[in-house]
């Protein structure tokens, strides 16, 4: 009886590293966030695993609640279904967060397909305030070290995941012929740009 009792224990003590190892917590997910626009909800994964610098970047810019109130303010078609959207703090002094390191698609492996989020630039280590969103496969904001000059891209840090019905609206509406910013986009101003009521994080789970 007493052998078969130190065998049980002996039996109890070389299973706790495996009950152990069952109980490791999960990794963690990735964080999602919502845009409350004046279109409907939209919401979006933020790939803080793959692309950290700016997923902390787009993170800060919502936590600090910087991104309330902005609107869509551009609109790129190409073609029926290709193209982007394009909203951010337009350089708004009182929204606007120090420059990034910039993070190629090279590195995180991160494609510009139909509903990613990015960030345009211009030299590589500019972007700060402003975020793309992809309406159909964009290989050429891929980094491609194969080509010459600048070849980084934009920087690709997440999806939306609930929601590209509101996208595709915003991307159908009518853009001004004359309208400009600051000069520019020509031919891509919304006549009535869409706004964007609030930006949350969404609970983890």
């Amino acid at each position: 009886m007493i052998r078969g009792l130190v065998f049980a224990l002996l039996a109890g003590m070389l299973a706790l590293p495996a009950a152990a190892q069952t109980a490791a917590p999960a990794p963690a997910t990735n964080p999602r966030v919502v845009l409350e626009t004046s279109a409907g909800r939209v919401v979006v994964e933020v790939y803080a695993d793959k692309a950290p610098i700016t997923a902390r970047n787009f993170l800060r810019y919502v936590d600090q609640k910087r991104l309330d109130g902005i609107v869509f303010y551009r609109t790129v078609k190409v073609a029926d279904h290709f193209g982007f959207v394009q909203l951010g703090v337009q350089n708004a002094p009182a929204k606007i967060l120090p420059p990034i390191k910039h993070e190629p698609t090279s590195e995180t492996s991160i494609k510009h397909l139909d509903g990613t989020l990015s960030m345009p630039r211009l030299a590589p280590g500019s972007a700060r305030g402003e975020f793309t969103i992809m309406v159909g496969d964009q290989p050429s904001f891929d980094a491609d070290p194969s080509k010459p000059g600048d070849n980084l891209g934009y920087a690709a840090f997440g999806r939306v995941t609930e929601g590209m019905d509101v996208i595709l609206k915003i991307f159908d509406a009518p853009t001004s012929p004359t309208k400009t910013l600051q000069g520019s986009f020509k031919g891509e101003v919304p006549e009535a740009p869409v706004k964007v009521l609030t930006v949350r994080r969404l609970p983890a789970g």
